[in-house]
């Protein structure tokens, strides 16, 4: 059996294959009804042989919505990402319901576009990454009449639900540790904080715990664009030659992070005796590097299926008492760049 046009197949085709009525079809498609076991399997070849797909739309227009949960995100190059995705599968798979995903580049304007785009499609669900949006945002998702879960950050107001971290708390826990190792002469090297909200806040955080100690971050650095070992290796090299006194560096994440270790490694410098580094996110990937590096894990799997949870828990029943506001609790691996005391 083949379709040798170019329109979508239809309920007609499948019948028309199977000498079986459409109705008869349908209920078979839909798992619907009081159908043989014969004709049901007849039915279910029938369509796999021609690569029948159903039509929703219909469904969807008597129920206003699709069984599709809009998941916006600000990039897949992040490896940061794919594990909150796997998460979010891990749930939805065992519902009717797939993820959509989109992608913003941390930039707001493309973040609304991106969102605007995805209801128009009527979802039955949202979960976008951050608590910062532009007003528009922020009215779209207020309006949508659907179920929204901002991920990722807990330092906020959400529209409707979230699911994440404080990342002002995992500032301020990783500076007491540095403290308490008897570092004292810290630099930072980081995202430009004006793209990464969670990254200020966790900078924000840790320049706070050392101040409440009279300690101040001695050098700092930013940089836009992906982040890589090759450009941790490059502003770890020129903040050393700036301040050859410092005996740590804390990195915004674990990449450019371990791009610093492979550097200290090459130039043979004590690590963590003559200099302590740590990093965020809790990378596996990194697992493999000549020493492991210090880090938190910001439990992404675990935020994507909260958020999945709480999607699907309040579709099933709008009245259930679901936990709307879930701050999880990231710890420290001090691996072999941060002594501990």
């Amino acid at each position: 059996m083949t379709n040798d046009s170019k329109r979508p197949l239809t309920l007609r085709d499948v019948s028309d294959a199977t000498g079986v009525s459409e109705m008869t079809v349908s209920r078979v498609l839909r798992n619907r009804g009081d159908v043989s076991e014969k004709t049901r399997q007849k039915v279910l070849e029938a369509a796999k042989e021609l690569g029948y797909v159903p039509n929703k739309i219909a469904g969807a227009l008597a129920s206003k919505r699709v069984n599709l949960v809009a998941v916006i995100i600000p990039s897949l190059s992040n490896m940061v990402f794919p594990e909150v995705l796997t998460g979010i599968n891990r749930v939805l798979e065992d519902t009717e319901l797939q993820p959509v995903v989109g992608v913003t580049d941390y930039q707001p304007e493309k973040e609304e576009k991106v969102l605007y785009e995805m209801l128009s499609w009527r979802p039955s669900g949202v979960i976008i990454a951050g608590l910062e949006h532009t007003e528009p945002a922020r009215a779209m998702l207020a309006a949508a009449g659907i179920p929204v879960v901002e991920i990722m950050d807990t330092d906020g107001n959400p529209v409707d639900s979230m699911v994440g971290i404080s990342h002002r708390r995992a500032g301020r826990e990783m500076a007491k540790a540095i403290l308490k190792a008897g570092y004292s002469h810290i630099g930072f090297m980081g995202t430009k904080m004006p793209l990464d909200h969670r990254a200020r806040k966790r900078f924000e955080g840790f320049t706070e715990a050392l101040a409440k100690e009279g300690v101040e971050i001695e050098d700092r650095e930013f940089y836009s664009g992906g982040s890589a070992l090759a450009k941790g290796r490059e502003m770890t090299q020129a903040m050393l030659e700036r301040s050859p006194e410092l005996d740590f560096l804390y990195y915004s994440n674990d990449m450019i992070g371990a791009g610093g270790l492979l550097h200290l490694i090459d130039q043979g410098i004590d690590v963590p005796g003559q200099i302590g580094l740590a990093g965020f996110n809790g990378v596996e990937l990194l697992a493999g590097l000549p020493r492991q590096l210090a880090t938190m894990d910001a439990c992404r799997q675990e935020i994507g299926m909260k958020a999945a949870q709480i999607i699907a828990a309040q579709l099933e029943d709008s009245n259930a008492e679901i936990e709307k506001h879930v701050t999880l609790t990231p710890t420290i691996t001090y691996g072999d760049t941060l002594k501990r005391r």
